[in-house]
């Protein structure tokens, strides 16, 4: 990362900006730095002046306990601050939770698009992220990033032979550096349902999208934020999963944030 911002309690933020135009910041999710966005941003850089950015507690960022979901909404501040003053916002999965939160409340942002946020969609999934959360504090409270970073993968859906091929590979020592942060990820979630009083709350233009081959409850999930929103709407990226090619979502974000 080239650039640095500090927060408000002192926390330095590092960043990159690429391109010209409207002002976007690009927010990972869980397990991601500002690297894993790097490549959506070189597909926006020829019309947006974007931001990719270190979460606290990952890559080149600092960190300050205790963590709140507040602290990071503040690291948005400082980066929307640094970028000219106003921004549109984008997140992925958890990072698009950190997105809605920070939207609602009332940062300078003129228009905000998340993807693939995971809210649960009926009871069993609202107890199986009580039953993670209440894990993940465990391991983490131990020391054991290993098992948590497993954790978080078994939650995820990632079956037990992909689990131990994960392990042996160069990334792991890579994912465990950043483990502690998946309780920051698991915070901004609360408590896994759609926060539907917090989207209310957000002004802004919203566009919120599902991958055109996952799974029908990310399509559940993305149609209830934007019914929740004041300016809200729904949207697919064609044949894709989770896993979203940025050449491919970057048309369809490009539309909506030009406005």
């Amino acid at each position: 990362m080239e650039k640095t911002t500090v927060s408000r309690d002192g926390t330095r933020i590092a960043y990159e900006r690429s391109g010209r135009g409207p002002a976007v910041v690009l927010v990972s999710g869980a397990m991601s730095t500002g690297a894993t966005t790097a490549p959506l941003a070189a597909e926006l850089s020829g019309r947006f002046d974007v931001t990719v950015y270190d979460r606290r507690g990952r890559g080149e960022s600092g960190d300050t306990a205790p963590y709140a979901v507040e602290r990071e909404i503040e690291d948005l501040a400082a980066l929307i601050e640094a970028v000219g003053g106003e921004a549109s916002l984008y997140g992925m999965s958890s990072g698009g939770a950190l997105v809605l939160r920070a939207a609602a409340s009332g940062l300078p942002v003129r228009r905000v698009a998340v993807y693939e946020v995971p809210y649960s969609m009926d009871d069993a999934a609202v107890r199986a992220a009580a039953e993670y959360t209440e894990r993940l504090t465990e391991v983490l409270g131990q020391g054991r990033r290993g098992d948590a970073v497993e954790l978080f993968l078994r939650h995820t859906g990632l079956g037990e032979e992909m689990i131990r091929g994960a392990r042996q590979s160069p990334m792991w020592a890579g994912m465990e550096s950043v483990a502690p942060s998946l309780a920051y990820d698991d915070a901004v979630l609360g408590d896994s349902r759609v926060p539907t009083s917090v989207i209310a709350s957000v002004s802004a233009p919203l566009l919120v999208l599902a991958g055109g081959a996952s799974d029908a409850w990310w399509h559940d999930t993305a149609r209830a934020i934007a019914q929740a929103a004041p300016d809200g709407r729904y949207g697919t990226v064609a044949g894709q999963t989770h896993m979203v090619e940025p050449g491919v979502l970057a048309p369809v974000l490009a539309e909506f944030l030009a406005g």
